[in-house]
């Protein structure tokens, strides 16, 4: 008997919990064998491509190009032709979805947590729970939700352990996340565990494993008794806004001129606006939404800035002598094409072993510092999208032939977007070169959890003093960035000491 089969979002790497169907590779109807390229998925790294687990045939996509599911959400069905149609859309039904595009649906974005819970209230009787926010009365997309009252009470506790999808989804039904055992590592709380206790506690909820990224139905509740600033009204009458689906961040719970305007925005991501000017000059301003891997840089980086103390180095260094070295490898050993950032890779790695202090880690959430027996380098690498790390593993133990094949091929396919999450998460140490767009010196913001990262300008000849003589020689100006918490000004300078012995002495970098 012919089986039929799903598709997921895969989990590609331990901090993955999302995924956007970027564009599907084959059609429904079509014929897959195994390791097939099904389709393209973005997560906030990367776009890598879902190759086919079994053999089947797609059946009927259930998540179109652009929307968003977390880990585990059904993409399509797959199944042989002796499956009948009929049998296709009975299954559909049965997880939740509807047989119809995901377009077509009313279900509600998982991202941005607006999930429908539908439920039936139980007679039992209510808990209080201190600090408890009231219960939303107002029906939510397809209809009203509810939560049997031994689980009502949302109350925020610090010792609460879940994940921010847990948390948002708790504060938005009136959750009460103290009645609820996580499964997850450690007892964390999620999405997941809410699910199961609403329903083992006698209430219904609606699959949120199978329900696929669009947009939210708009209000059409009257919105005259909104708080809000007469600016912030204005606006939202003039472009048909319910002041409804506006957050309240202004002044004593009101709606402001930006809350309006972020609806706005998000209803209209590519809408071209014009500044105001003389007819004859108006200059016309595009808005570009942001990816999700742009999201994730600003986030992770706001994040770096605001909680690592940065402190930071200059040292320049002599490349007059590794540069001679290079071009003696690439003119003497055809089959190597190394470069001055292969070189100073090379430097960095040996740096680290001599000074293994910098070469960490900082496990903030349980406050302890990571020490790590061989450098696995992260070096910067620009991409259509934004920005990504492949790392350089064992870097101290690879050959600069190594060193620069493994910087060429990573290079490569973080640009096509097919390195694996292995490739570009983790390291103990970060390299951001720009000296080949002109850059002469540039401080970098460290990547977490590592503690330190390493800027390199540009090898330009300047006039330096050696003895009583003014010579000219190529000089790099590198500049180390400390988190001041796991790295002293002391230690930092004793790592470029080294780096820079290194640099200026390539034979050493040899044995």
């Amino acid at each position: 008997m012919s089986e039929i089969k799903t598709l997921e979002i895969p989990k590609w790497g331990l901090s993955m919990e999302e995924g956007t169907i970027a564009q599907w590779l084959i059609e429904e109807g079509t014929t897959f064998s195994k390791g097939d390229e099904i389709c393209e998925i973005e997560t906030t790294k990367i776009v890598n491509v879902l190759e086919a687990p079994f053999d089947s045939t797609l059946r009927k996509i259930i998540a179109k190009a652009g929307d968003t599911l977390i880990v585990g959400g059904i993409i399509a069905i797959c199944a042989d032709s002796q499956v009948s149609d009929t049998e296709i859309e009975a299954f559909a039904q049965s997880l939740g979805g509807s047989t119809a595009s995901v377009s077509e649906t009313k279900s509600v974005d998982v991202v941005t947590e607006k999930v429908v819970a539908t439920a039936v209230e139980t007679k039992v009787q209510a808990v209080p729970v201190q600090n408890s926010v009231p219960k939303a009365t107002k029906p939510v997309a397809q209809g009203g939700y509810s939560v049997p009252t031994t689980l009502q009470g949302y109350q925020q506790v610090d010792d609460i352990f879940a994940t921010p999808h847990a948390l948002k989804l708790a504060e938005k039904h009136n959750v009460n996340l103290a009645q609820i055992i996580g499964s997850g590592r450690e007892g964390r709380i999620s999405v997941k565990d809410i699910q199961l206790a609403v329903r083992t506690a006698g209430g219904a909820w609606a699959d949120i494993r199978h329900q696929a990224g669009v947009k939210a139905a708009k209000s059409t509740a009257d919105d005259s008794h909104v708080l809000a600033t007469p600016v912030a009204r204005r606006l939202a009458k003039q472009w048909g806004i319910n002041l409804h689906d506006c957050r309240a961040s202004g002044s004593r719970g009101r709606v402001s001129k930006e809350d309006v305007e972020a609806v706005y925005q998000r209803e209209n991501p590519t809408i071209v606006e014009t500044v105001g000017c003389s007819a004859s000059a108006m200059p016309q301003v595009t808005a570009i939404p942001m990816n999700g891997m742009r999201k994730a840089i600003a986030s992770r980086l706001q994040a770096a800035k605001r909680n690592a103390p940065h402190f930071r180095l200059t040292v320049d260094l002599n490349v007059d002598a590794v540069q001679a070295l290079r071009q003696q490898i690439n003119a003497t050993v055809p089959q190597v094409k190394l470069s001055i950032n292969d070189m100073l890779i090379k430097a960095a790695a040996a740096a680290l072993i001599k000074v293994p202090q910098v070469n960490v880690q900082f496990d903030e959430e349980n406050q302890q510092i990571l020490q790590f027996d061989q450098a696995d380098i992260s070096v910067a690498v620009a991409i259509d999208n934004g920005l990504i790390t492949p790392i350089i593993k064992a870097a101290n133990t690879k050959s600069l032939a190594q060193i620069s094949n493994d910087m060429r091929d990573l290079s490569t396919r973080a640009k096509t977007g097919k390195l694996a999450p292995d490739e570009f998460q983790g390291g103990s140490f970060s390299i951001s070169n720009l000296g080949m767009l002109g850059i002469k010196q540039f401080d970098a913001i460290i990547n977490p959890p590592q503690g330190a990262i390493l800027a390199l300008g540009a090898a330009d000849k300047r006039a330096v003093v050696e003895g009583d003589a003014i010579v000219v020689r190529q000089i790099v100006t590198a500049t180390l960035s400390c988190d001041h918490r796991v790295i002293d000004g002391a230690l930092g300078a004793k790592f470029l000491a080294a780096f820079k012995q290194f640099v200026e002495n390539p034979a050493l970098i040899l044995v």
